[in-house]
């Protein structure tokens, strides 16, 4: 398998320049070097607080949207297809200060898309992630469900 992404740490600074994420006060604050592990945070500002003076929906939710995408690119290479498919948030309770979401992707979890898609085959495997603020309590709890494929190989490959 050949890695799109093959340095993290040159990932996570991309990431973090990346207009959706800088301009809404997204930041990866940790990306494993195997890919199965990462930390996003969210500081609430002056320009991404809601009519509520407290942590916009819309931060939270984008704060998740590439992220199992970007895992999975890290460690599957060029050989599949990746996308999001589908995606639903529910929110808790009001973010008032800085929040975070830890997002692991397990061997297990991985072994399961592996085998489903080897032969080329579609799998959507889903995910859930936890939005936590500082004090530990949930804010949100987002689902996400993924498309992956492996890829027909050509002679050009």
């Amino acid at each position: 398998m050949r890695q799109i992404f093959a340095r993290p740490r040159l990932l996570k600074f991309l990431m973090n320049c990346w207009p959706p994420f800088w301009g809404a006060g997204i930041r990866i604050e940790h990306l494993s070097q195997d890919y199965h592990e990462c930390r996003i945070g969210l500081v609430l500002r002056w320009w991404n607080k809601n009519a509520n003076r407290t942590q916009y929906g819309g931060s939270l939710f984008s704060m998740t949207d590439p992220v199992y995408s970007m895992l999975l690119m890290g460690i599957l290479g060029n050989d599949y297809y990746i996308w999001d498919r589908a995606a639903k948030i529910t929110f808790i309770k009001p973010g008032k200060g800085r929040v975070y979401a830890d997002i692991h992707l397990s061997r297990e979890q991985l072994s399961e898309i592996l085998n489903a898609t080897q032969y080329g085959h579609k799998h959507f495997p889903h995910f859930r992630i936890n939005i936590m603020d500082e004090e530990g309590a949930l804010i949100a709890e987002v689902e996400r469900t993924l498309y992956v494929r492996k890829k027909e190989r050509t002679n050009d490959s």
